[in-house]
């Protein structure tokens, strides 16, 4: 996974293992629950922004208060409104940009993130083939269901 998600790649190893380990508990939370329980857990990883939207919002927030700064206050401003778009344009071709560092560090996800743990609960839930969780320790189990998520396409 590290190779194809740029972000990843980019982030200081610990604040991965940190959002790593943050994953495994969430999942190994719910080993056992009941299908609603699980499905819950679903909703909410639907409403949960990634990187990218979170990244683009903020561009999009900073640069019209830019705009509306340098055309009301100070000329000053519009060097915001041309550095915020140089950003965008390094993470695009890098996968990195200097506000990435801080999502991360506020455990801002990458999309690839939140739907290992998506494909991961599914498999808890019964959703596919094989994956049904058995006996044992509820983070062994959680371990399993997102080395299996890992391995598959998340629907």
């Amino acid at each position: 996974m590290e190779e194809l998600d740029r972000v990843r790649a980019h982030t200081a190893p610990e604040i991965n293992d940190r959002l790593d380990t943050r994953r495994l508990d969430h999942v190994a939370a719910l080993v056992g629950a009941s299908p609603e329980e699980i499905t819950r857990r679903l909703h909410e990883l639907d409403r949960e922004w990634d990187v990218e939207r979170t990244l683009e919002a903020n561009a999009a927030a900073l640069t019209l208060l830019s705009l509306v700064l340098g055309a009301t206050r100070s000329r000053g401003w519009f060097a915001l409104t041309a550095a915020v778009p140089a950003f965008l344009l390094q993470h695009a071709v890098q996968g990195w940009c200097p506000p990435l560092a801080v999502l991360r560090r506020l455990n801002v996800r990458t999309r690839r993130e939140i739907d290992a743990e998506r494909t991961a609960l599914k498999g808890l839930r019964g959703d596919f083939d094989g994956l049904t969780p058995t006996a044992g320790d509820r983070t062994a189990v959680a371990r399993r269901a997102l080395d299996a998520a890992g391995r598959r396409q998340p629907a």
